[in-house]
């Protein structure tokens, strides 16, 4: 059945007020150019984008089976309409395991669901000095064992630390067969991050952490990412990178984009949870290792939201780095837009962006639970 909303409507050009129809896909989206200060109307934004996901709802990416069901649930009850279901470091059965289970659910997507597009590959191609809340199971990468990986899941994204021995050649190879490489737990140099750029890496894991940082003298990873990048990933729970810091990055980066990291303690009450083989604990909204080490978030990409419009950005702005540049970053065309064609995902909200109504393509989810 098809379905017509009317608000301010945030399309490629510029706000509408007016009505966006739809089924599955876009049909039309009508109005005339306003500025929505002017109105009291709701916002009728594209649905959110979240490229590393690693739980909710108590579940675990890597526990295989229906976990990245419910976790696709959990986030499409507070706006995702798409995601990179994500992967820790762990050892290759267990990788094999979560694999196998995200490559079913990128087939079949459930009511209620966000859009699983695929896998991030978050490690085991990492550096083991900078393992941030990664188990110790990191090792160099071979160009046959990602090819065999690819058979289960679609793989999107890849996170390597480009200082390994052979990891350059390996960012040639998967960056020719349109995977996005990302460096990401790495201990690499200024000079190594813009050598993996040039061998075809096109963004960075979540910016800042788990990288070498920026000194004047050593510019280090962050370095090179502020200088070069043109797509960077960053966690705006306001825990991981410090507020001045992601004013930095806006400035430098021109189509960051936001992530969640978020665990299986996302929409959870306090206590103890599985982050891969780890434990880690969810105490006061953030989650930690028991020696204090942050470990992923409880972070939903609403909240990621309302952050960036507290930092400053207008909600145009804030919008475009929840949803379209993640888009953008993966090629896609008919996601993170509303536009004719494109897919009815979306997401109202009233004027204190808090979300009234989630479409995945053209599927209304049941906020209740969220």
């Amino acid at each position: 059945m098809n379905e017509a909303i009317k608000g301010n409507i945030l399309t490629p050009s510029g706000w509408l007020n007016g009505t966006i129809s739809f089924g599955e896909r876009i049909e039309d989206v009508a109005g005339s150019s306003s500025d929505p200060m002017l109105n009291s109307d709701d916002y009728i934004l594209p649905g959110f984008i979240d490229l590393h996901v690693h739980g909710g709802a108590g579940k675990d990416v890597m526990e295989g089976g229906d976990a990245v069901h419910a976790i696709a649930a959990i986030h499409a009850r507070h706006g995702t309409t798409s995601m990179l279901a994500t992967t820790m470091t762990a050892p290759p059965e267990d990788i094999d395991v979560a694999l196998a289970a995200i490559g079913k659910a990128v087939r079949q997507r459930g009511k209620g669901e966000a859009r699983v597009l695929g896998a991030h590959l978050e490690g085991p191609y990492i550096n083991s000095g900078k393992l941030g809340a990664q188990p110790n199971f990191a090792r160099a990468a071979t160009i046959e064992e990602v090819h065999r990986l690819e058979k289960l899941a679609p793989m999107r994204v890849i996170t390597v630390a480009p200082e390994i021995s052979g990891h350059l050649e390996l960012v040639s190879d998967l960056a020719k067969h349109g995977v996005r490489v990302q460096i990401g737990h790495t201990l690499g140099s200024y000079e190594e991050g813009v050598a993996a750029l040039d061998h075809g890496a096109t963004g960075f894991t979540h910016l800042f952490n788990a990288m070498s940082g920026l000194h004047h003298r050593e510019p280090g990873m962050v370095g090179a990412a502020l200088a070069h990048a043109e797509f960077a990933e960053l966690i705006p729970d306001l825990l991981h990178v410090h507020p001045g810091a992601i004013k930095g990055a806006l400035r430098a980066i021109p189509r960051l984009y936001c992530v969640t990291d978020s665990t299986a303690a996302t929409g959870m009450p306090d206590g103890e949870y599985m982050l891969g083989r780890h434990v880690v604990h969810k105490c006061m909204g953030g989650v930690r290792l028991p020696d204090g080490t942050l470990a992923g978030s409880t972070l939903t990409l609403d909240q990621a939201l309302r952050n960036l419009v507290g930092l400053g950005l207008d909600l145009a702005d804030a919008s475009k780095r929840v949803s379209t540049h993640a888009a953008d970053y993966l090629g896609l065309q008919d996601r993170g837009r509303l536009a004719r064609g494109a897919y009815a995902d979306l997401v109202v909200m009233d004027r204190d962006l808090k979300l009234k109504a989630v479409y995945i393509e053209g599927e209304r989810c049941d906020l209740n639970d969220a």
